[in-house]
């Protein structure tokens, strides 16, 4: 696999991070050629029965589609090995006859993030790192300092000082990270972690092309579970947007290498506070950004690094970009959980956005759509008890002072 600029396509050395000729950010090429014996996706699937972990890693099975990484420096928990679930009460509340949720919060650190983590640390225990940083809202940080653990490698995270939430902080610093908070918004911590020389430290947020290649399996985990039918529409939240262009890619491998016969079209959700891509998309310009403001956290971000690289796969999967408001993501949230599934905030700008999709008739009520959830509900309880003590359309506030049993009597009671 060759690494290249993804903005003026010029190569680049395999331990580059940005493009030395115009500072664009790098990806590997995209397999064009007819699937081998090595790419056999019976084969790969077959390894779900092994006893390496390795090979039940829903990355590390697809390796021969990943950059080159000896065996023996895997870094794995893993990861990848996540679900397909239905869902019917979010079907309802979307006005669609089906839908699924495909839930990355059931990672090992309960983020997207680990599928991607898991190369980039991989990667940076060969090229003997001793130290990795990134920048981050709290999902990655708490992933680098898992994957870190494992690897013996020190990790340093930077968070902004106020607007994150405290589980994900409590996470990271579980795992042994330093963390550092600084005064100032992602993308200023993300400012600070790109000037530093990759020759000294390993960067492993998405910026990292080696991220981006564990990521997009997360299209071929998908696929397999559907015994590799297309569904009609991908809808995933927005933020640096980086897991747009990984899952474009692997959605684009997997039609290059003969394994499924056209590209789900990609919808993008960003919260209406932190939307400078949606708003690009919609104006047809480039993107400005903005200081982003949204309770979902994880999305709270105003200059995302991959706009680029997600415009591009947006446009080659004909999909859109949109935004809703932060209400619209607190109800839509406290429905998935109905489903018993249960997301942090910036997961359900999915179902939040479906539903303005098939209220305008962009999609229709009876297309084959995946929810891309990203991160699991207990990585901001914080927010998920304040709704609940809110006023919100579908708080489920705690009774005080009722008899137990007059709840019983009015819950068997007929309908």
């Amino acid at each position: 696999m060759n690494l290249v600029c993804s903005e003026c396509g010029r190569p680049a050395a395999d331990d580059a991070m940005f493009c030395a000729s115009c500072e664009g950010l790098l990806a590997f090429e995209t397999f064009a050629a007819a699937p081998g014996a090595d790419l056999d996706r019976d084969r790969i699937a077959a390894r779900r029965n092994s006893g390496d972990p390795r090979d039940r890693s829903g990355v590390w099975r697809y390796r021969e589609l990943l950059p080159a990484i000896p065996l023996e420096a895997i870094v794995t928990l893993r990861e990848g090995d996540v679900p397909l679930y239905g869902a019917p009460l979010a079907a309802e509340y979307a006005g669609m006859r089906r839908l699924a949720y495909l839930h990355l919060g059931m990672n090992p650190t309960a983020s997207f993030k680990d599928a991607g983590m898991t190369v980039a640390i991989s990667r940076a225990r060969v090229t003997g790192a001793s130290v990795a940083i990134c920048a981050s809202t709290g999902n990655t940080s708490a992933s680098l300092a898992a994957y870190a653990a494992r690897a013996r490698i020190a990790a340093v995270v930077l968070v902004p000082a106020t607007g994150i939430s405290a589980s994900k902080v409590a996470q990271t610093l579980d795992y042994g990270a330093t963390v550092i908070a600084i005064e100032g918004d992602f993308d200023a911590a993300l400012r600070t972690v790109r000037a530093m020389d990759p020759q000294r430290v390993a960067i492993v947020n998405s910026v990292n092309p080696y991220r981006i290649e564990g990521q997009k399996t997360a299209a071929f985990v998908l696929l397999e579970q559907r015994r590799w039918r297309v569904p009609d529409w991908i809808v995933l939240p927005g933020g640096n947007l980086g897991n747009t262009s990984a899952l474009g890619k692997g959605f684009r491998e997997a039609l290059a290498l003969g394994w499924i016969d056209r590209l789900p079209r990609l919808a993008v959700v960003q919260a209406s506070g932190a939307a400078p891509f949606s708003k690009a998309f919609r104006e047809k310009t480039d993107l400005v950004p903005v200081h982003a403001e949204t309770s979902a956290t994880a999305i709270k971000i105003g200059a995302p690094a991959s706009w680029k690289k997600a415009r591009a796969e947006v446009a080659a999967s004909l999909g859109t970009v949109l935004d809703v408001s932060d209400d619209e993501i607190a109800d839509a949230r406290a429905i998935i959980g109905r489903d018993g599934i249960g997301s942090e905030p910036a997961s359900a700008a999915t179902l939040a956005g479906l539903r303005r999709l098939v209220a305008e008739g962009t999609i229709s009520s009876g297309d084959d759509v995946v929810l891309i959830l990203t991160g699991h509900v207990l990585k901001d309880g914080a927010y998920a008890a304040a709704y609940h003590e809110s006023a919100a359309p579908f708080a489920n506030r705690i009774l005080r002072g009722v008899d137990p049993a007059e709840v019983i009597d009015r819950l068997n009671a007929p309908a």
